[in-house]
């Protein structure tokens, strides 16, 4: 275990909407350097918990650390200021705007003074494409609109948009989500970059595959709740997967489906139709049957 400062730390925060506990208890840290998972199924909490860390909610109770020191964000532009970014899902971007302008999206970056102060555009131009080269994606053209890429590509721009102004603590919500295996190693590659770039990584995810490749350490969640923080060597790729699906619930259902299938076993042997199979095959009879026939049974 690491002993340096984390980089963001909670110390047991909840967050409430009225009567509704979102969050319970939530305690985590996560270091420079490293990636942290945090992983749930959906209605764990992870929404809840990202928007609380950027800015978006203020806690109910508990404490925000960064860098060691307390932090309480008004809104998510305290967030940014400090050094947090935050990649929805949604990416915030407008497909046909150009790459460059998505890159930038409100600071662009300017020349002259006075009523003569413009965008440059060369400079910016350049800088979202050495940005994109960076991360290993040729752009020909950054003046192309971002909706011409792909969603992997998309991705790594709001990325590579985070780390270029200066983002200490990188987090990522659902990055791989709606991504084919080809795309998704795209994002993959890019977070184990940030991470060597000493990035604070905090990567949102159900998907266990794509987050025990590139993690760290993980943590937990369950309707609200921590089932724990573990470093990687101290839990298996199965055993995270066991305890987001919920052990005892997948024993149970293991075992009704075996009930199930002795049931089937019995009957065939004992040579009794499944159930419905008679009424079935009545119906199919009485529908083969002469149309006098039917009308005088009908009657």
């Amino acid at each position: 275990m690491t002993t340096q400062t984390p980089m963001i730390e909670m110390r047991s925060v909840s967050k409430h909407f009225g009567s509704v506990i979102a969050l319970s208890n939530i305690s985590m840290k996560v270091y420079s350097g490293e990636v942290m998972c945090l992983l749930g199924d959906n209605g764990a909490g992870k929404s809840t918990l990202i928007k609380t860390l950027s800015g978006v909610h203020q806690p109910t109770h508990g404490d925000m650390l960064l860098d060691g020191k307390p932090a309480r964000f008004k809104s998510p532009a305290y967030a940014l200021d400090a050094g947090i970014a935050t990649v929805f899902q949604d990416l915030a971007m407008v497909p046909l705007m150009s790459i460059t302008r998505n890159f930038f999206m409100g600071r662009e970056p300017t020349i002259g003074w006075g009523p003569l102060k413009r965008i440059d555009w060369k400079y910016a131009d350049r800088i979202a494409k050495e940005e994109m080269a960076r991360i290993g994606i040729d752009v020909r053209d950054p003046s192309q609109p971002v909706g011409t890429l792909s969603g992997g590509e998309r991705q790594c721009v709001a990325i590579a948009r985070a780390v270029y102004f200066g983002a200490k603590v990188l987090i990522l919500d659902e990055p791989t989500s709606a991504l084919g295996v080809k795309q998704a190693s795209v994002v993959l590659r890019y977070i184990a970059r940030a991470r060597a770039d000493g990035l604070a990584v905090i990567f949102i995810t159900h998907n266990v595959h794509h987050a025990y490749p590139v993690a760290d350490a993980f943590t937990l969640l369950s309707r609200g709740g921590s089932l724990g923080s573990f470093r990687k060597e101290e839990i298996s790729r199965e055993e995270v997967l066991n305890m987001m699906a919920g052990g005892a619930e997948l024993e149970n259902l293991d075992a009704e489906l075996a009930e199930f299938q002795r049931n089937d076993r019995e009957r065939k042997a004992d040579g009794a139709p499944a159930p419905g199979h008679s009424e079935s095959v009545a119906a199919a009879g009485h529908a083969d049957a002469p149309a006098g026939e039917r009308l005088a049974s009908d009657r």
